[in-house]
């Protein structure tokens, strides 16, 4: 897990069982190995065993954390620390995202993140009014900017117990025939009140949810690269001790996002 949000914006830091040395240890501007690319990944236990996250564990009172914008950056950082799958938890708004980088004539981070190799776009969005008309309005834009809408999975996320309001219900059906699936994950109240601490403790229905959520991305990749799928492209110029942490050339363009 690749956590991309500023350390005060992000709820990450607070859920790890075992934290790593955070992403302090890591600086954006110089070389890494791949063994303080592990150490700085903290323990999370899940209900299908355990799984690493990347985010920074300093203090509150420290000043911000330089993190790198360019997704490549990111990229870099999973394949040196040898996992096999990643998920990027981007905090940028997508659809502002987008249009501004149509205005200003420059490349988006959204359009970036979906030219990694063998990326999945998962887009999340609760299940409210407001929530679904945002989701419509990215989805919109991404339609407009040419992204790959076609292996993109919907997250919806239940706010409360009960049914799915209509319209809800209905950006489903309509977004069915743009994107390759759309998941509802239902309410869950340890989640609501804890976070993703105590990720073992989620409820029956929700790891179901889970499961179909990974199921679906996995099933996208199949379809538009192959199962099984080739090995990811490494980046270029990988030592055998140190990583340089930014591409030293753009071919690292174009695993899980945002």
């Amino acid at each position: 897990m690749l956590d991309t949000a500023p350390r005060l914006a992000s709820p990450w830091p607070a859920w790890p069982d075992s934290p790593g040395s955070g992403l302090a240890s890591v600086p954006a501007d110089e070389s890494f190995t791949p063994a303080q690319v592990l150490a700085a990944a903290s323990r999370s236990r899940g209900p299908a065993g355990d799984w690493a996250v990347l985010t920074d564990h300093r203090e509150w009172s420290h000043g911000p954390l330089d993190l790198p914008a360019e997704p490549a950056a990111w990229y870099q950082l999973a394949s040196g620390g040898g996992w096999q799958a990643a998920v990027a938890d981007t905090c940028h708004p997508m659809a502002h995202d987008i249009v501004a980088a149509r205005t200003q004539g420059l490349p988006g981070l959204t359009a970036a993140w979906c030219s990694l190799p063998f990326a999945v776009p998962v887009l999340c969005a609760p299940t409210t009014g407001s929530g679904v008309a945002a989701l419509q309005t990215a989805v919109k834009a991404a339609s407009a900017e040419g992204l790959p809408l076609q292996r993109t999975v919907v997250a919806l996320t239940a706010t409360g117990e009960g049914r799915l309001s209509a319209a809800a219900k209905a950006a489903a059906t309509m977004l069915q025939s743009l994107v390759s699936a759309v998941v509802v994950v239902p309410f869950d109240p340890h989640i609501h009140i804890h976070g993703m601490a105590q990720s073992t403790r989620l409820g029956r229905r929700t790891t179901e949810a889970g499961a179909a959520l990974v199921a679906a991305v996995l099933a996208s990749a199949h379809r538009t690269w192959g199962n099984p799928l080739p090995p990811a492209p490494v980046p270029a110029g990988l030592p055998t001790e140190s990583v340089p942490v930014r591409p030293a050339q753009p071919a690292l363009e174009g695993v899980l996002t945002p």
